[in-house]
C-alpha cells in the first residue's frame, strides 16, 4: 500500500468496493434476488435499524452511494484537495467528510448484534463437528446471507476508514506511511500511550466476563441471570448434556478478555519462550493491531445495536433475567476501549519510520 503515491491501494480497494455494491444496488433495484434488509428478506431484521427499508425505495439509494463512493474515492486517489487554496480545502473537507460517513454507516449503522454472534460462535463451527457437538439453529441464523452480507458492509466500512485515514494524512502533510508530523501530539508518543493504553485495556478487558459469567453458567444448567424454564427445556433437547452454544460464547468472551491483556503485558511483544518455532521471538505489531480493530468494531457494532433496541424498548431487561442482559448494554464501552487499547499498542510499538525516519 506504500509503493508508488501511497495510501493509493487503500482508496482504489474503497471506490472498488462501492462500485460493486452499487452494483448489487442496481441488480436489487431491477428486481433481482437477494435483497438482504428488511421484514420479507431478513427474517431477524427487528434486530436492525434498517428494518423498514423496502426494496423499491432503498436499493436506488444504494446504487446511487456506490457510484458516489466510488467516483469519491476516485477522486481521492486522483489528488483532488491537495494544496492551499479555499477550493482545496473545500475540496478536501468534502472528500474527507464522504470517506468517514461511508466509514461509520458500514460498520456502525448497519450491522447488528448478530455479527457478533458469527464470532462467538467460531468455536462452535470449528471444534463442534470434531467432538461430535450437536448443531445449533443459531448458527445457521449467524451465517445467513443478511448476516454475511452486515459482514461484508463491515469490511467496506474498515476499508473506506483506512482509505480515509491515508487521504487525511496525504492532504495534511503528514507521513503517508506511519501518520507522523515534525510535530506530533504528545499523547501518540509511547510513553503516553502505554500510560493512558493501561485504562483502556482495563476497561476492554474488564466487560467480557461480565457476559461470559451467565453463559457459562447455562451451559452447566445453572440458570444465573435466566430463565430457569427456558433452560430446563434446552438441557432437556441436548439430553442433558452440556450446552454447546452459552459455553462457545462464554469461552470465546473470556478468551477475548485474556487477549486484550496482551495489549500491555511483554508477552503480547515476544512469543512465550514455550511455543514452538516462535518462541523468544518478536510479535509483529501487525498480528495484533489488525484483528483486535475488527473486533473493536464488531463489539462497537453489535453495542450499539442493542442500546437502539432498548432506547426503542425492544430490548426489555427484566426483573430475574436483568443480570444475563444488562452486561451487553456495556459492549459500546467494551468496543471503544478496545479500539482505544488497540491504538495505544500501535503507537507503543510503531518505531522508527522506514520512510520518514521518524520515531
Amino acid at each position: 500500500m506504500t509503493s508508488g503515491r501511497p495510501g493509493r491501494g487503500w482508496m482504489a480497494a474503497a471506490a472498488l468496493w462501492s462500485a460493486a455494491y452499487g452494483m448489487s444496488g442496481i441488480h436489487w433495484a431491477t428486481g433481482g434476488a437477494g435483497f438482504p434488509f428488511g421484514a420479507g428478506h431478513d427474517p431477524w431484521a427487528h434486530l436492525s435499524a434498517l428494518a423498514a427499508v423496502r426494496p423499491a425505495r432503498a436499493a436506488p439509494v444504494i446504487a446511487t452511494l456506490g457510484l458516489l463512493g466510488a467516483l469519491g474515492a476516485v477522486a481521492m486517489a486522483g489528488g483532488w484537495g491537495h494544496g492551499r487554496g479555499r477550493g482545496a480545502a473545500l475540496a478536501r473537507g468534502a472528500l474527507l467528510t464522504l470517506a468517514w460517513a461511508f466509514a461509520a454507516a458500514l460498520t456502525l449503522v448497519v450491522p447488528d448484534a448478530r455479527v457478533l454472534a458469527v464470532a462467538g460462535y467460531t468455536p462452535l463451527l470449528v471444534v463442534g463437528p470434531l467432538l461430535g457437538w450437536p448443531s445449533d439453529g443459531r448458527v445457521a441464523v449467524a451465517l445467513s446471507w443478511p448476516i454475511v452480507n452486515q459482514l461484508v458492509c463491515l469490511g467496506g466500512g474498515l476499508l473506506w476508514a483506512a482509505a480515509a485515514v491515508a487521504y487525511q494524512r496525504r492532504t495534511r502533510g503528514a507521513c503517508t506511511s506511519c501518520g507522523r508530523t515534525d510535530r506530533p501530539a504528545a499523547w501518540t508518543t509511547p510513553r503516553a500511550a502505554a500510560r493512558w493504553g493501561r485504562w483502556a485495556v482495563a476497561i476492554a478487558a474488564a466487560v467480557p466476563p461480565t457476559y461470559a459469567v451467565t453463559r457459562l453458567a447455562w451451559a452447566f444448567g445453572i440458570p444465573l441471570g435466566g430463565h430457569a424454564a427456558e433452560l430446563r427445556v434446552a438441557q432437556a433437547v441436548e439430553g442433558g448434556r452440556v450446552l454447546v452454544a452459552p459455553l462457545a460464547l462464554g469461552c470465546t468472551a473470556i478468551a477475548g478478555s485474556l487477549l486484550t491483556l496482551g495489549l500491555v503485558q511483554r508477552w503480547g511483544e515476544l512469543f512465550p519462550s514455550w511455543l514452538p518455532l516462535m518462541g523468544g521471538r518478536r510479535v509483529p505489531p501487525a498480528l495484533v493491531v489488525a484483528p483486535a480493530a475488527v473486533v473493536s468494531a464488531l463489539v462497537l457494532a453489535a453495542g450499539l445495536a442493542i442500546v437502539r433496541l432498548w432506547a426503542a424498548g425492544r430490548f426489555v431487561i427484566e426483573p430475574e433475567s436483568w443480570l444475563g442482559s444488562l452486561p451487553m448494554l456495556l459492549w459500546p464501552l467494551w468496543g471503544a476501549a478496545l479500539a482505544a487499547a488497540t491504538l495505544a499498542y500501535h503507537y507503543r510499538r510503531r518505531g522508527a519510520c522506514a520512510a520518514c525516519g521518524r520515531s
